[in-house]
């Protein structure tokens, strides 16, 4: 009924969410040091405060909940929909080609910037989805509501805040995931190791080690130092690992920062490795720096110290090749919801003692008892630790659902694809919603470098994303009781 008219309004202000946006890409937004009334640093506030400021500009009623989240109402009736997008962002590197990370580019319809696609790009078309319904004055039994988090890539802890404070919406939905819908999220292990090494460093051996600061991303980078080694002997293990798995090493003397203390007269090497990073919940699409790194230290004839039995026990139990958890025998697989998936993400390593962390996608029929009891014994052998954290239990919206059907039923109006509901290993902002799904803004046939180089949006998609985010608010607002 009012397609036509949401259609020509959304072409029309196609420049204006462009220009939207790329104020938003511009503001380095990974988590930072909190501060007062800044809870995860300043670059999550920045942001938070300019899609403030755009909400208000367009017209919605808008909240600020103490830096955690805003939210833009489109008026002041009852809410019928909640929209949960987030404003975050991963780190970045130095190997981005097209641009840099926080200077937006359009290049061939498509926009690079980190969070054009994670998830400041689909925080957009919602926006003008919900602008397109105001501005055209389309009657609305019920409100909608924009939620736009700082925190999502490190826990939603903004989120935890929020529903301690307002109740969860009829329904809820976010664009931070593929089209058609997500309505099946696996569940989660994050898994944290230690361990404590009562010999110390004995030559040669390894100094320390260090890879991966996110435990929802596949490390693409790590660094050693070992000690009492000739550089042939590394080089020659590195040349043959890299023809096997397609890493990169590169080899050169430590400095007087990278060397262990009183060891000035001993030879010593700083490893760097580079993988290629990825979401955790597809860890087979990366390449992991750390767990390579670790299969090289295993090659190396070093002293078979505590430490280094540790270092090698995590090769065998993580092994590089391994991104499924069979060899720590917590392996499965179910219809819906696919196979477990298992990413090692972060370990940081000396002579005295080891942290790390690993990321476990499960598949529904996954629990505490044959996931993570089986795992910490496994541990527990090599005098590994593992932190007695919960096991977050997998998420399933029922497809057949009202709420699925019409969200579906939008997607195959402005794609003219029959959509069928779909599961993920990504625990998304809605996991934790009982009418929650996930829904758009991306689609799994491209690539849109989420957590990695060179992120980008194609600009036709956004647009048309939020053509079916306007059709769906109208939708759920006006005929789901």
């Amino acid at each position: 009924m009012f397609r036509e008219k949401i259609d020509a309004f959304i072409d029309s202000k196609t420049e204006e969410m462009i220009k939207d946006l790329e104020t938003l890409v511009r503001i380095d937004s990974k988590r930072g040091t909190p501060e007062e009334g800044k809870p995860f640093g300043e670059g999550p506030a920045q942001a938070l405060a300019a899609a403030q400021e755009m909400m208000e500009r367009y017209g919605l009623i808008t909240k600020n909940y103490d830096n955690y989240v805003v939210t833009g109402d489109l008026d002041d009736k009852e809410k019928g929909l909640d929209i949960l997008a987030h404003l975050d962002v991963v780190p970045v590197t130095e190997d981005w080609k097209v641009t840099k990370p926080f200077e937006p580019k359009i290049v061939d319809g498509r926009i690079y910037g980190r969070g054009t696609a994670d998830d400041k790009g689909p925080a957009i078309a919602a926006l003008y989805a919900i602008r397109a319904i105001r501005e055209l004055g389309i009657p609305m039994k019920r409100s909608v509501r924009l939620i736009l988090g700082g925190d999502e890539e490190c826990g939603s802890s903004d989120l935890r805040y929020y529903y301690s404070i307002e109740e969860e919406a009829p329904y809820s939905f976010t664009p931070d995931a593929d089209f058609p819908v997500i309505n099946i999220e696996k569940g989660r292990l994050k898994g944290t190791l230690h361990a404590e090494f009562e010999d110390g460093l004995q030559l040669p051996g390894i100094i320390s080690l260090q890879s991966g600061d996110k435990v929802n991303v596949v490390p693409q980078k790590a660094r050693f130092v070992v000690a009492g080694l000739e550089e042939n002997v590394i080089a020659e293990a590195a040349e043959q690992l890299e023809k096997e798995i397609g890493v990169t090493f590169s080899i050169r003397p430590a400095d007087g920062g990278e060397q262990g203390e009183g060891l000035a007269d001993v030879k010593q090497f700083l490893v760097e490795v580079k993988g290629q990073a990825a979401h955790a919940s597809t860890p087979q699409e990366g390449k992991n720096a750390l767990t390579a790194a670790l299969r090289l230290i295993s090659q190396l004839p070093l002293a078979a110290t505590d430490g280094q039995k540790a270092l090698d026990a995590l090769d065998a139990l993580l092994p590089y090749e391994d991104t499924c958890g069979k060899t720590l025998g917590i392996y499965r697989e179910e219809e819906q919801s696919g196979a477990l998936t298992l990413c090692f993400s972060i370990l940081n390593y000396t002579p005295e003692k080891l942290t790390g962390m690993f990321d476990a996608r499960l598949p529904i029929g996954c629990n505490a008892e044959n996931t993570k009891l089986p795992v910490a014994e496994k541990l527990k052998e090599y005098g590994i630790t593992l932190a007695d954290t919960p096991v977050v239990e997998p998420h399933c919206v029922p497809g057949d659902s009202d709420f699925v059907r019409t969200l579906l039923s939008s997607y195959e109006r402005y794609t003219g694809i029959k959509g069928e509901p779909l599961s993920t290993g990504g625990g998304t902002y809605v996991h934790n919603l009982e009418r929650g799904v996930a829904f758009g803004c991306v689609t799994p046939d491209v690539d849109n470098h989420v957590h990695g180089d060179d992120e980008f949006m194609v600009i036709e998609r956004l647009v048309t994303s939020a053509k079916i985010f306007a059709d769906a608010i109208i939708r759920v607002c006006n005929e789901l009781d």
